[in-house]
């Protein structure tokens, strides 16, 4: 019989009955089936003489791929330089996109609940529910390769994700502010300006920026699909089986993510 211990440290012993007992260890069995249902599931096409030489063909590829080509970094830069604008535009675009959407989204201050806020988290969930790879990977069919199907990609992601965040906020505020606020006689508008709008400050610009450092990590794969970047060069190197100049641009990457990261704590640090 399980033990149980009261908040002054007494020992209760539980007596659970052979019925219940019994629903506990169907339970587990379910659980191991699906598991097992799934797994076969995953692993039927799978070609077992591959993964059994994996281990081989991995570390053929990190010794080819040593030591770094970093004669190769002067033309790393211009890809760094775009992928880094591409996150900045995106980021700005999808945010003031997303601040409007928020405010139709949030139940204490969209016009309809009815008909204007399914709309707004209809929008904010639809840009949420596709990955920035996928966005970038339609643009470039439609408008063509290059940093603007980057940026668009990166700004319809970006609306979701600082859209819901934002609402969230919105919706938290502190009722008593904008009832004194709307005391006075002010304006719709300008309760949303006196009285929400100071309280979701702080969470705004962290939230944005926060989105500014993961659409660094973004934008340096788009180029994968033909919308510029560092990804752009890192998917001609793998054409090319140019192993050193992969492993050179990883090292951009990763310096340029952890120098993001870096801003993205101490603006956070700096607004709190």
């Amino acid at each position: 019989m399980p033990i149980s211990s009261t908040s002054d440290g007494q020992k209760v012993w539980q007596h659970k009955t052979t019925k219940a007992e019994l629903i506990r260890w169907l339970g587990w069995l379910a659980f191991v089936a699906l598991f097992v249902f799934c797994w076969q599931v995953m692993t039927k096409d799978t070609i077992w003489a591959f993964v059994q030489d994996a281990p081989k063909q991995g570390g053929d590829i990190l010794r080819r791929a040593f030591p770094p080509r970093l004669d190769y970094l002067p033309e790393l830069l211009v890809p760094l330089w775009d992928t880094l604008n591409m996150a900045t535009l995106g980021t700005l675009a999808g945010t003031l996109i997303a601040v409007p959407v928020a405010f139709l989204a949030a139940g204490n201050t969209t016009p309809s609940r009815l008909v204007v806020r399914p709309v707004a988290l209809f929008l904010i969930v639809a840009s949420r529910s596709i990955n920035s790879l996928i966005w970038a990977l339609l643009l470039v069919s439609i408008l063509g390769p290059g940093l603007l199907a980057g940026i668009i990609a990166i700004a319809l992601r970006s609306i979701g994700f600082v859209g819901k965040l934002l609402y969230e906020a919105i919706e938290e505020i502190d009722e008593r502010q904008v009832e004194a606020v709307s005391s006075t006689g002010a304006s719709r508008m300008q309760v949303i300006d006196y009285a929400i709008v100071p309280q979701i400050l702080p969470s705004f610009l962290g939230i944005s920026v926060f989105r500014w450092d993961i659409n660094i990590r973004e934008s340096a794969i788009l180029g994968l699909v033909g919308a510029g970047g560092l990804g752009l060069k890192l998917q001609s190197s793998l054409n090319m089986l140019a192993w050193p100049q992969v492993t050179t641009i990883f090292i951009v990457i990763l310096a340029t993510v952890v120098v993001s990261e870096w801003v993205s704590a101490a603006v956070r640090r700096a607004i709190t």
